[in-house]
Formats: structure tokens, C-alpha cells, sequence
């Protein structure tokens, strides 16, 4: 098994993904872009201890980034997993929502 973290990248928490959460109990993560969603459904059962139902990823191509009249190169791709929880359980990935 990989480090858990290099699985786990980070929560995604903005506007969709926090309508996402409440509508369907699900969550939104960035991942790891070479792991597959067997991996990263193990990583998140065992670093938050709860059931996953299913996990369902996408890619998201990296955007054109310039500075003024200059170009800047392109920002990296990266990939994000829905993930749906059993009913009843949630992941808590802040200190204030103890």
C-alpha cells in the first residue's frame, strides 16, 4: 500500500462539492493522479475508518496560464474522486467540526 497522503491529496471544498455532500452523501477529494479508485477507496477507509459505497474519479486537464502579454506555461492535470459514503457516516477532515 502507498503513503495514505500521497493517495489522499487533499478535500475540495467549494460551492458544488458542498451541494454534492449535503444532496447525496458524497464527497469530493483530490487525489493522486496515477491511483486507480480500488486504491483510493482503501486509503479513505483506512485513514477515515468508514464504509465506502462507491468511488467514481475524473481527470481535470491542466488550463494555459500566462502574466500579461507573456506565456506562462500550462497549470498542471490533476484528478478528483467522488466518493459515496454508507448512510449514516461522514468524514471529518477539519479541527472545528469536532
Amino acid at each position: 500500500m502507498h503513503n495514505l497522503h500521497a493517495v489522499i491529496r487533499r478535500p475540495l471544498i467549494t460551492e458544488k462539492s458542498t451541494q454534492v455532500k449535503t444532496g447525496a452523501n458524497r464527497y469530493v477529494l483530490e487525489v493522486g493522479a496515477h491511483f486507480g479508485t480500488l486504491e483510493i477507496k482503501q486509503a479513505i477507509e483506512k485513514l477515515f475508518k468508514v464504509k465506502v459505497v462507491s468511488v467514481n474519479t475524473t481527470s481535470m486537464p491542466g488550463k494555459f496560464r500566462r502574466m500579461g502579454r507573456s506565456v506562462g506555461g500550462y497549470r498542471p492535470s490533476w484528478k478528483k474522486a467522488y466518493v459515496k459514503l454508507q448512510p449514516g457516516q461522514e468524514i471529518r477532515y477539519t479541527e472545528d467540526s469536532k
